[in-house]
């Protein structure tokens, strides 16, 4: 007579079996991915930072993971383009997003984005940090930023200062040392860094608050001078500049953050490799120079979910002083 229990005991092995086996794919998916070329996708025009900060780190990768790693520029549209077409690669991974942070906390309060900055996008590695230099001709009569505060106010309605493109940190940067010191700059907005930086040194426009990356090739040159930097320390590049607070001045406190981005529903295990690649590479002395190069300090300290809480504050920020000065979104075509 058969023993009824044997069926019932190899039953339950069987669905033993199979548990452990799931519970195994994930690690086994994660080890055979990429199972195809990666793309790096970038919102920026070739040869910039982020391009220069992306090859990089596909060379790395690719080495990691022995499977060809691209960087694919997708200039225009404030770097809108660039992100759409991330959202409209497949969740699996093998496509990712470099730009800074303003993909989430400036864009999409000036113009009309078809992705939601918290729910369409993920930041996996803050990649580095850099707060903003505020430069200007390097014949204006001013050494620090109490100086050039005097210089506004002994030319009332006379003194512009230049933005990389409205409604950025460039932009609300002096909207806030103007509120902050009593004075009256007036704003005037570029198409990017280069033209801008050309007017102040053309003596067109007086200042600019600007990103190390295009600045220190001018400030290094003596073609302009810098007053300060914004953010917690000083720029390791421009040791000698103080920053605002250490001049009285600590609300005005923006960096931009170098971010790698994904889609969230990219499976988890794939996420925590893509992630945990890129902050070896970044540890590498030849990366840890090339930021130093660009004016950017060493970034990776925050988790995915401590850099989503500090952009959502940015945001937040962001957003209620534009709101304040009236800016609501625009179609890209307006």
């Amino acid at each position: 007579m058969k023993n009824p229990k044997i069926p019932l005991r190899r039953a339950l092995l069987g669905a033993i079996a199979g548990a452990s086996l799931l519970a195994a794919m994930p690690a086994a998916m994660a080890q055979a991915w990429p199972t195809k070329p990666v793309r790096i996708v970038i919102g920026a025009p070739a040869g910039g930072t982020s391009d220069v900060l992306a090859r990089m780190l596909a060379d790395g990768m690719q080495k990691a993971w022995g499977q060809p790693v691209i960087v694919d520029a997708k200039p225009g549209g404030a770097g809108t383009i660039g992100v759409n077409d991330l959202m409209q690669s497949p969740a699996d991974g093998h496509t990712l997003y470099l730009a800074v942070n303003a993909a989430v906390t400036e864009i999409p309060h000036v113009i009309k984005v078809r992705y939601d900055p918290f729910k369409d996008l993920k930041p996996l590695v803050d990649l580095g940090q850099c707060g903003l230099v505020f430069v200007g001709n390097a014949s204006l009569p001013a050494k620090n930023v109490a100086e050039v505060i005097s210089y506004v106010k002994a030319n009332p309605g006379k003194v512009s200062y230049a933005s990389y493109s409205a409604g950025t940190i460039s932009h609300t940067m002096g909207l806030g040392l103007n509120k902050a010191a009593g004075i009256d700059m007036t704003h005037v907005p570029y198409k990017g860094s280069p033209p801008a930086l050309q007017d102040v040194m053309g003596g067109h426009v007086a200042l600019m608050f600007d990103g190390p990356a295009t600045a220190l090739p001018m400030l290094k040159g003596g073609r302009l001078k810098a007053f300060a930097v914004s953010g917690p320390k000083r720029n390791p590049a421009l040791p000698n500049v103080p920053t605002f607070a250490e001049q009285g001045y600590p609300m005005i406190d923006d960096v931009a953050m170098m971010i790698l981005w994904i889609r969230p529903d990219v499976p988890a295990d794939v996420q925590a490799k893509v992630r945990d690649t890129a902050l070896k590479v970044m540890a590498q002395p030849a990366a840890k120079a090339k930021l130093l190069e660009f004016g950017f300090d060493q970034g990776g300290g925050a988790t995915p979910e401590e850099l989503s809480e500090a952009l959502r504050k940015a945001y937040d920020k962001q957003g209620a002083t534009l709101r304040a000065l009236g800016v609501k979104p625009q179609d890209l075509g307006s």
